[in-house]
């Protein structure tokens, strides 16, 4: 089968891993773009140019910029930075003017996404008796990651609030290289459930990050991981 051609924006941890694994999978990685390479306004179509896909994981002052630019250069974005939800909705309808297509997602993980579901099957477990327990959420990141809380944990959060129809608190800890830790607490008055998903290498968001690109390209429209699990 042949490999898309790929552009990566964002040179960081996550960019790096991409590009790894995307070479060592024989993508043919025909930009790899860091922070000094893109202004302002995102990657100009030169710069894109020859790619099927791209792949973002930059900063969420950058990625509103580089996903329109990508999208007005024709060409599908799939967008691992979070911390930009504010403007979400600016951005999703700049792409569709732009007929193009981004797949953003806080975790590419399949494993958090059937996390998410267990979750949501807790809480609704719960629902009867809730009263009785506190509910909170603890999400652990190395020191380097700028928001805080997560957006998986905020995803994470929200399936259960929908459930239990309260705010369900969140605590952030940024400590030493840790990829991403989620745990659900469900506070009993004599007992305690731990709902807990590890990633343990950045690798699990790269190969997640690809299967997604690969399976974008050719489409048009807004996406998530729901959107490409409902399609295995």
């Amino acid at each position: 089968m042949t490999q898309a051609k790929l552009a990566i924006i964002g040179d960081g941890k996550m960019g790096l891993a991409v590009r790894d694994l995307a070479v060592a999978a024989g993508f043919d990685v025909v930009a790899f773009l860091g922070e000094a390479d893109v202004s302002s306004i995102g990657p100009t179509p030169t710069q894109l140019a020859g790619a099927d896909v791209a792949i973002e994981f930059t900063m969420p002052t950058a990625a509103p910029a580089n996903i329109v630019a990508c999208a007005r250069a024709g060409v599908p974005v799939v967008c691992g930075t979070t911390g930009w939800a504010d403007q979400r909705s600016r951005v999703e309808a700049a792409v569709r003017e732009a007929g193009g297509a981004l797949f953003a997602s806080p975790n590419f993980s399949v494993g958090v996404h059937l996390f998410s579901r267990i979750v949501a099957f807790a809480a609704a477990e719960l629902a009867a008796i809730a009263e009785r327990f506190d509910v909170h959420m603890v999400e652990t990141h190395h020191v380097a990651k700028k928001d805080a809380p997560s957006g998986t944990a905020r995803l994470l959060a929200d399936r259960v609030q929908q459930v239990l129809g309260r705010e369900v608190p969140i605590t952030s800890i940024r400590t030493a290289d840790v990829p991403g830790t989620h745990e659900l607490v469900l506070n009993g008055p004599f007992e305690q459930i731990r709902l807990t998903h590890e990633a343990r290498d950045r690798q699990l968001f790269a190969a997640g990050a690809l299967t997604a690109a690969r399976w974008v390209v050719g489409k048009k429209g807004i996406f998530t991981m729901d959107d490409l699990l409902e399609t295995r």
